[in-house]
């Protein structure tokens, strides 16, 4: 059978780690004891002004530490902490699909900072980390945002890694008609995993088009809750509890799909 590839696509806060990256200690350090006083205030900000949520929030942080440099949160990626099995995780499951001559291609897609994810002891996993990011001025500091990614923003994310078009400046080649056959990573073989309600329209995009995608959520009531109403409501194929270790839920469900796509291409060997 012919190399297959498949991607594997996640959102990162409270899919592979338990909280917003910037409340392990970016928050701390801009004086924010309590996390939620810095949330409130980017709502404020949002609904005043009529500002993306996003965007409200890199604005603040901006403002509020002057001397925000691309190095300064690269350090801040130090300081994430994951979910059980997660460091893990990429080398076991690449094993695995490589039994089946399955390639397997990490992605994440994320509403948190480009540079914070990209010093994470994780970073390399990922052939892509498309998530917001700063433009820096002459003397390095974070003078403008240069990509916010929201909720719908997201879902431009799934079409580039369906067509191969990884160049974020490249909408031409995005939009233009191509053709099934010529399609980079086909829908059917995507797993999309998030945690909440910013991951709706991706997991619509993903499952809408064959594909699979899987409702994390941490082990408490409210979390269980979210993932239980994506998935009653279709939007997630499956959910698991956030535990990416050997014979875990999320484990067993992503070899299971693994096992479906090598099947499903060994017979497109005979169409």
């Amino acid at each position: 059978m012919a190399k297959v590839k498949m991607a594997l696509i996640y959102d990162f806060d409270k899919t592979l780690s338990p909280k917003d990256m910037q409340e392990f200690h970016l928050l701390q350090s801009l004086g924010y004891n309590n996390p939620d006083e810095f949330w409130a205030k980017c709502e404020k900000i949002s609904k005043k002004y009529n500002v993306d949520g996003i965007l409200a929030y890199m604005y603040l942080m901006a403002i509020e530490d002057p001397q925000m440099t691309k190095e300064k949160l690269v350090k801040e990626g130090n300081y994430i902490k994951y979910f059980k099995g997660v460091e893990t995780w990429f080398a076991r499951i690449n094993d695995y699909a490589l039994k089946y001559g399955i390639e397997l291609e990490h992605y994440i897609i994320s509403s948190g900072l480009k540079d914070i994810i990209e010093g994470t002891t994780i970073a390399k996993n990922f052939k892509k980390i498309y998530a917001c990011s700063y433009y820096y001025d002459e003397n390095g500091r974070a003078l403008w945002p240069a990509r916010a990614i929201n909720y719908t923003v997201k879902t431009q994310y799934i079409f580039r890694i369906n067509k191969g078009i990884f160049d974020e400046t490249n909408d031409v080649d995005l939009n233009r008609s191509t053709k099934d056959e010529d399609k980079y990573i086909p829908y059917s073989r995507m797993i999309y995993f998030g945690d909440g309600l910013t991951d709706v329209p991706s997991m619509k995009v993903v499952a809408g088009f064959g594909g699979n995608t899987i409702a994390v959520f941490k082990r408490n009531k409210d979390a269980k809750k979210l993932a239980l109403d994506l998935f009653e409501n279709k939007r997630a194929t499956f959910m698991a509890n956030a535990d990416y270790s050997e014979g875990s839920k999320i484990d067993k469900i992503t070899k299971g799909i693994i096992d479906k796509v090598a099947k499903e291409a060994l017979l497109d060997e005979y169409r």
